[in-house]
């Protein structure tokens, strides 16, 4: 222990406790050595310095003195020249010797004084080792000249009133003015001064170049005219602005020569001044100046930031923009890193946008240039990523940038941002509001495969419009489509509301279906005052509270709303038989005006719930009663609601004795346990106990486990959904959630087959081997074996995804080529498959399913030029593939961005209708399709007082499918193909071909009586023709012309087997059953469109598709498991299934 404690070193000095308390006096015998640094900058040359040039502050008030010190050897001169009598005679010694007052002389003889030591100090502290840059430094002369004869006056007296040119101190006023100004913005850190300062440089050499030309006049002229400084002055006006009146001019030879002079130097000088001006000004044109910070704190404005501005991103933001009323008053400042190009250019010299838009050239990574935008005291940033990168990830990267830029420079500034890829998405949770762009595609494109059109549905919801479009069509389906399309999401809360205040402490059903009934508007969610979540639809269940946000569908807000009640004594004689008899349905009368509505009201009574239900009249003297539609309760009953639940598939689970149903096909309920990104939203899904092995998830090739190597060979009971696409991104993940969520009934999910051009990584096949029925290929829509491999025969629907590889090419517009390409050659290929396209850009769409010869597209595009020469934000609604569904462009949804500034809640409501979201109590979108067994409805009021009273459904709106009526030339063209076609010279050999020619007359006139379809007229059409061949040599004309037709005929059809023919074979060869492939059929005779909450009169027709908001059917279950097949909301008994078959 001992050698221990002697071994430990004692402590320091500084570490006793004697030290602490007597004072640590051992640090003198320490070997440390004090150093003290920059010790260059304690001598007095430096802290001169230090004061005089170096500190920013000090500095410029030294020039301050300096400037104020030059002007007023200035002032002193005038004063010299006013008070001097002007003395008679001719003499040189005027010239050179002046009359000075001693007080004069002495405040002139200070300060040159002051200016003199100012200068040798200046240039003794500035001096570098070159004395001769010093001293031949034009200010440093010009001090010399003007300093020195006053200090050598003060030790020789007689030279007192020598004359001294003391007005050329004006020239060392200016130069210190340029110093001052450039000290003056290094101290308050301001860069883009080069304008300012240029400007200011011009106009202090200007009045230089006429002050010195007006003292230098009145001097010389001392000799002559006598001239005093207003002559001066009046003379050096005349002069230089070329007017030359002559009635004052020089007379010595002296002036005249300094007048010849100073037109020298003015002519060399202001060029340069003025040709440096016009350089700054360019630049600065280019550059866009800056928004004035007075203007930021008057006016509001709001700031777009974007790597590359195109002419369509910037039209859709400005019209989407101001279409909103109280925005008109705001501004809006572009800052772009790129230089504005000639069509943005062009569009911003509109005075409509050039009184409200301000481009600036800059970076928002730069602190100067978000100072120019005045980012700070905007009311809200934008920040838009460029799509059309081959680099979609780069260009994220940028955005995210950005984001923290303007984040860290402005914080409370509401930020709007646009990312691409949803694993990016996480970077920039901090902003207000985020759209991912692959999670709104790839979930669209999903849902668009079990509810046809949701993209439409949602692009028109997210539009502004006040449903004018399509008004002065002749078409009704236009007029119908162009009036539903002005609907859209509006909030208000409910005790200010006229809508749904009196339906406080009722169900929300019950006033959904009312307010419909009543005023024509859609209730489809709430959010309560105590929660920050919107819940679509949340069921009967839900009582509305007075301080409840209700979220409608309407063609405008209720503020812009006014209400006229009609006259009382009409309903007085049908009070009690209000829902009999089909002539008292509500007619709700809809007329939209410069943002005011009028909703003229049949019945503003309410009706109680044991009131009469809805019934069809008896027909005949048959006593057999159609069903009836129970009431919709204000409160919820448990009894009378038809839930779903869907955790337990107890009726999908019953099966005929004869199905097999192999364990593969029993999937569980959860949330996927693997995610591909950070930020996804969890979704209750259909799982599998057990993941797949990776080899199994490949379609076309057999492993251990299966031997199966094509989509034929596994025998799916429902049709396939193939996804073409480049690269198994993460964004593939958001298409194959929506098709396997929980609410999905088992036996309706489809196969989902991913055709990729490159093989997936393993994180993507860990996030999808959870999912039943998913699987992939690596091939190309361009290879036919790859399609056929793939099951496209027997698919419901082919999703051609826009690849990023293609999407920017060198001219604007043809980024989409390819892609075109490709389903037009699938479409002819197989016609009746259901093709849903991405494209990149709108005005693409109307080459999809392209014909050159069909005059109903023609005049399509005549009506979408005259709707954009109107202003309509939805020029392209009325072009058949996007109307039906079938194409769609992620850069319209741009707009729900620039609507969320107004609307907060529109990317939230958007996401939960597409599924990306899945708050607790909210529903989901999902559609029902009306057959014959539904059309006793009859009306969509009747439709939703159904749902509401049986499921608690809200419906939204109708996909409608109708035959396209063809006018009477192409009618006529067609039964005259048809009868030429019928060859009397090749009967024999055309025989076997005219079913078919007559087949593919009869679908596309399948509105108008065809002849084909009666032997009778089909028997004269061959007599006609008969008739004709006789008559050959008198028209052998004609004759030749209707062979000609009729070769053509052939050859199309020809062509048309021809297809059909090289699908077959390579089918065979393949190994492939052709029993799945469809003969080609023309499905041109049809065409769809969406009505968005129509009017409840609204008659509904066959294969009509209702979009449907359903209550989550988590919310709530059934306490009594009994059978959910007996339900008091039919009286008959229909509504007994699970799903809403009416």
């Amino acid at each position: 222990m001992v050698d221990l404690e002697s071994e430990v070193p004692p402590l320091p000095p500084r570490y006793r406790f004697r030290d602490l308390l007597l004072g640590d006096q051992g640090w003198q015998n320490d070997d440390r050595v004090q150093v003290e640094f920059y010790m260059n900058e304690n001598t007095f040359k430096e802290r001169l310095k230090l004061f005089f040039i170096k500190n920013q502050r000090s500095s410029l008030r030294i020039r301050l003195f300096n400037f104020s010190l030059k002007l007023l050897s200035c002032l002193l001169y005038i004063i010299r020249v006013l008070l001097e009598n002007p003395s008679q005679g001719n003499e040189w010694s005027h010239i050179f010797w002046v009359n000075r007052s001693l007080p004069l002389w002495g405040l002139q003889v200070s300060v040159a004084l002051i200016s003199l030591f100012e200068t040798i100090l200046l240039g003794y502290l500035s001096y570098k080792g070159n004395i001769w840059e010093q001293i031949l430094r034009i200010p440093f002369i010009l001090e010399i000249i003007n300093a020195v004869p006053f200090i050598i006056s003060i030790f020789w007296p007689s030279l007192r009133n020598l004359f001294v040119p003391v007005f050329l101190n004006c020239w060392l006023a200016k130069h210190a003015l340029e110093n001052m100004i450039n000290d003056l913005h290094r101290a308050i850190q301001r860069t883009q001064s080069a304008m300012f300062n240029q400007v200011l440089i011009l106009i202090s050499t200007l009045l230089c170049l006429i002050f010195t030309c007006i003292c230098g006049i009145q001097h010389l002229e001392r000799i002559g005219k006598k001239l005093n400084l207003f002559d001066s002055l009046y003379f050096c006006i005349v002069t230089f602005s070329t007017v030359g009146f002559g009635d004052v001019t020089p007379e010595t030879w002296s002036s005249k020569l300094f007048v010849v002079a100073m037109i020298c130097v003015a002519l060399v000088v202001l060029p340069i001044q003025f040709e440096q001006l016009a350089y700054l000004w360019m630049e600065r044109q280019k550059s866009g100046g800056n928004y004035s910070r007075h203007r930021a704190q008057t006016e509001k404005h709001v700031v777009l930031c974007v790597s590359s501005l195109k002419i369509d991103l910037l039209m859709d933001f400005l019209n989407e923009f101001y279409a909103h009323p109280r925005l008109q008053d705001y501004y809006v400042v572009i800052l772009c890193p790129t230089e504005m190009d000639v069509q943005v250019r062009r569009v911003l010299q509109i005075p409509m946008w050039s009184q409200r838009v301000i481009y600036l050239q800059g970076s928002a990574l730069k602190d100067q240039d978000l100072l120019r935008a005045k980012m700070d005291d905007a009311e809200a940033c934008f920040i838009l990523s460029s799509r059309c990168e081959v680099d979609r990830t780069s260009s994220d990267h940028q955005t995210i940038l950005r984001a923290w830029a303007v984040k860290d420079f402005a914080p409370n500034c509401p930020l709007y941002v646009q990312i691409l890829k949803p694993e990016n998405k996480f970077h920039i949770k901090f902003a207000d509001h985020v759209v991912c762009e692959e999670e709104f595609k790839y979930a669209m494109l999903a849902l668009n495969c079990i509810c046809p059109a949701t993209s439409t549905l949602i692009t028109l919801l997210v539009h502004t419009s006040r449903g004018q479009e399509g008004q002065q069509s002749p078409e009704q389906w236009q007029k119908m489509y162009g009036r539903c399309s002005g609907n859209e999401v509006y909030h208000i809360v409910l005790e200010e509301s006229t809508f749904f205040a009196e339906y406080e402490g009722k169900s929300f059903t019950y006033a959904s279906f009312h307010a419909h009934k009543k005023f024509g508007v859609c209730l489809i969610g709430v959010r309560r005052e105590d929660n920050k979540n919107i819940l679509l639809n949340p069921g009967p269940r839900c009582i509305m509270n007075a301080t409840d946000i209700c979220f409608y569908i309407n063609i405008t807000k209720e503020e812009n709303s006014a209400f006229k009640n009609q006259d009382q004594q009409k309903k007085s004689n049908v009070s009690r038989s209000f829902y009999h008899g089909p002539s008292r349905l509500p007619v709700h009368s809809i007329i939209a005006s410069m943002g005011t509505v009028a909703i003229d009201l049949q019945d503003t009574s309410c009706r109680s719930t044991s009131g009469p239900t809805l019934s069809l009249p008896t027909e005949g003297s048959k006593e057999i009663r159609r069903p009836s539609i129970a009431p919709v309760l204000e409160v919820a009953d448990t009894s009378s609601i038809q839930t779903c639940d869907l955790l337990s598939d107890q009726s999908e689970d019953e099966t005929t004795p004869d199905e097999e149903i192999s364990s593969n096909l029993e999937y569980a309920k959860g949330y996927p346990p693997y995610s591909p990104y950070i930020g996804s939203s969890p979704t209750f899904c259909h799982l599998l106990h057990e993941k797949v092995p990776f080899c199994c998830l490949r379609l076309d090739k057999s492993c251990q486990h299966n031997y199966y190597e094509d989509a034929k060979a596994y025998g799916f009971k429902n049709k396939l959904i193939i996804v073409a696409a480049e690269t198994a991104g993460n964004g593939l993940y958001n298409f194959i959630v929506p098709l396997r969520a929980y609410y999905r009934p088992k036996k309706e999910l489809n196969p989902i087959v991913l055709l990729l051009d490159n093989p997936p990584d393993m994180h993507f096949l860990d996030a999808i081997c959870w999912f039943p029925m998913v699987y992939y290929m690596v091939g190309s829509i361009d290879n036919l074996d790859d399609l056929l491999r793939c099951g496209v025969t027997f698919a419901a629907n082919m999703v051609v995804v826009d690849k990023e590889s293609t999407m920017s090419a060198e001219e604007d517009y043809m980024a989409d080529a390819k892609t075109i390409v490709n389903v037009q050659t699938l479409f002819r290929l197989f016609s009746s498959l259901s093709i849903i396209t991405e494209l990149t850009h709108p005005a693409n769409m109307r080459f999809m399913q392209f014909r050159a010869k069909d005059c109903y597209s023609l005049a399509l595009s005549k009506l979408e030029k005259k709707e954009r020469e109107k202003g309509s934000n939805l020029a392209f609604m009325f072009r058949l593939p996007f109307a039906a569904g079938r194409v769609f462009s992620i850069s319209m949804l741009d707009t729900l961005l620039y609507q969320s500034f107004v609307k907060d809640y529109m990317i939230s409501i958007t996401r939960l209708l597409l599924g990306l979201d899945t708050t607790p109590g909210s529903g989901f979108l999902c559609s029902m399709k009306i057959t014959e067994d539904d059309l006793w409805i009859r009306t969509y009021a009747r439709l939703y007082q159904k749902l509401c009273s049986s499921t608690g459904d809200v419906p939204i709106g109708i996909y409608r499918t109708e035959s396209q009526k063809l006018t009477t030339s192409e009618s006529r063209e067609i039964a005259s193909q048809s009868q030429i076609s019928i060859s009397v010279e090749e009967w024999e050999d055309t025989k076997d071909c005219k079913e078919q020619g007559h087949h593919r007359s009869n679908h596309r006139n399948s509105t108008s009586s065809d002849q084909s379809d009666h032997p009778l007229l089909r028997r004269k059409s061959m007599q006609w023709a008969r008739r004709l061949s006789r008559k050959g040599p008198k028209h052998s004309g004609k004759t030749a012309e209707k062979i000609t037709q009729q070769r053509l005929n052939l050859y199309r059809r020809s062509e048309r087997q021809e297809l059909a023919e090289l699908v077959n074979n390579r089918m065979k060869h393949l190994g492939l059953s052709t029993a799945g492939y469809d003969e080609m059929n023309d499905h041109q005779s049809t065409l769809s469109y969406i009505l968005i909450n129509p009017s409840p009169d609204t008659r509904l027709e066959l294969n009509d598709v209702v979009y449907l908001i359903r209550p989550d059917p988590l919310a709530y279950l059934p306490n009594n498991e009994p059978s959910r097949k007996n339900s008091i909301c039919n009286t008959t008994g229909q509504d007994s299934r699970e799903e809403t078959q009416l």
